[in-house]
């Protein structure tokens, strides 16, 4: 699961952290562009010597670097983290975007309210707090199992929630 309960110092206090899941690991970006110039460059070995190859190398040059340019960019937005942190008397939930900023969430621990939407959200079974006026989603990036399995975890550690 790309989410996880982490231990904290004060006794009453707990935190959940939460952040997509990354299928490219760094060795296997490398792999994968290595592979893709390989596989790319085969259709180009009759034409060494010729001054054709010189007239279709700018445009394999152009896909590869376009393909790394969308790689890198995907491996940048998915830089992004969501901490909630559970105490007697507070549920905070704060999203460190990829840019850097921080969005936060306050609510007293006695009115928030878990609500999943099987249907009706922005994708299906979409997860929101709600409380202090703001209705807020919390793993939206998370796939449909891991929604539903996040969902019923937070119905664990939120006290007065009805399920």
């Amino acid at each position: 699961m790309p989410y996880c309960w982490s231990d904290t110092p004060a006794p009453n206090e707990e935190e959940l952290r939460l952040w997509p899941h990354e299928s490219l690991p760094p060795r296997g970006y490398a792999g994968f562009l290595g592979a893709t110039f390989l596989l790319a460059s085969i259709p180009l070995y009759p034409l060494l010597g010729t001054l054709l190859l010189w007239g279709l190398l700018p445009f394999m040059a152009l896909a590869l670097g376009g393909l790394w340019f969308a790689l890198d960019r995907n491996h940048r937005d998915a830089q992004l983290l969501e901490v909630l942190r559970l105490t007697p008397e507070e549920i905070t939930l704060t999203r460190h975007n990829p840019d850097g900023k921080a969005q936060t969430w306050a609510c007293n621990t006695f009115w928030a309210r878990l609500t999943l939407h099987a249907r009706g959200g922005p994708v299906p079974n979409y997860v929101t707090l709600s409380g202090s006026g703001r209705e807020v989603e919390i793993g939206a990036f998370l796939s449909e199992e891991e929604r539903k399995a996040l969902y019923h975890d937070l119905l664990r550690h939120l006290p007065r929630q009805a399920g």
